[in-house]
């Protein structure tokens, strides 16, 4: 009896231990250690179907959607968690048909606990492993709905400063004071080019959001502050310390890439930044 006992102990705690964390990203998607991809906004003077495409070209193998980008030529339907219940279908069924998973959806605001209901309920359709997001108000919403669809959630920040204390999401002692206390599937998108932004060291971020961070912006920068994005390895962030830590770290979701720039044709800068990634292997 005793035994059982401890087996339905065992059991239990094994249970639980289960729903600290989303499902994970299948590690046979995994090049060179890392899960790598594309954010599709560096697609965004083409279509989610293109995004797919180029994505794969560039050497990537899973998809982080934003929401308002046209689905394929010739539609007027936009991806995102209003589309129509078709729509989704087709866009799942594209991603399989270029063999390129989907992953995340973001930057997405959400003003109400049922905005966020909403959005969790289309990113499990999609069968995502994360959402991205800056809408911090809603922490109480947004851990409620990782924990009820085993979800992660990303808090992303945009460039800022002091001199904007209305905009907080830039700095990561905010996004930790709002995440320490919470489920551990929300978390952080670190986001390398717009810390550098803010004048401040990304690796040094990464280390403060330290076993918290749900997924990486990648993008280099030619200086501090409001500056052109470069191929990482090119500019002022240091992307290979970056990854480093993110090694320490037992980091395991995906990399985004997000070039900004070279919008007509950044297929070969794309791939230039996987490669990068890929030579710095796990």
């Amino acid at each position: 009896m005793k035994t059982i006992r401890l087996l339905h102990i065992a059991s239990l705690s094994l249970a639980l231990a289960a729903t600290v964390n989303a499902d994970p990203i299948p590690e046979s998607l995994k090049q060179d250690g890392w899960f790598i991809g594309c954010q599709a906004y560096t697609f965004n003077r083409f279509s989610a179907f293109e995004a797919i495409a180029k994505t794969k070209e560039a050497g990537g193998n899973m998809i982080e959607f934003y929401p308002g980008q046209i689905l394929k030529p010739g539609s007027e339907e936009k991806v995102g968690h209003t589309m129509s219940e078709a729509a989704t279908a087709e866009l799942k069924a594209e991603c399989v048909r270029q063999g390129i998973r989907p992953v995340n959806y973001g930057v997405v605001g959400a003003n109400s606990p049922e905005d966020v209901q909403a959005i969790m309920k289309w990113a499990k359709k999609m069968e995502l492993y994360a959402v991205c997001t800056e809408s911090t108000e809603q922490i109480a919403a947004w851990e409620a709905a990782a924990k009820e669809f085993d979800i992660k959630v990303a808090f992303h920040e945009h460039g800022g400063s002091m001199s904007n204390p209305k905009y907080k999401v830039w700095n990561p002692l905010y996004i930790l004071g709002v995440i320490e206390s919470r489920d551990h599937r929300v978390g952080a998108c670190a986001d390398l080019g717009h810390w550098c932004t803010s004048k401040l060291v990304p690796v040094e971020c990464l280390r403060i959001l330290s076993g918290r961070v749900v997924s990486v912006h990648l993008k280099d920068k030619a200086d501090v502050g409001n500056a052109p994005v470069v191929v990482a390895g090119k500019g002022v962030v240091d992307v290979a310390a970056c990854l480093d830590e993110l090694k320490k770290q037992d980091f395991n979701g995906h990399i985004s890439i997000e070039h900004e720039a070279d919008w007509d044709d950044s297929v070969p800068q794309v791939k230039a930044n996987i490669d990068f990634i890929k030579n710095h292997g796990k």
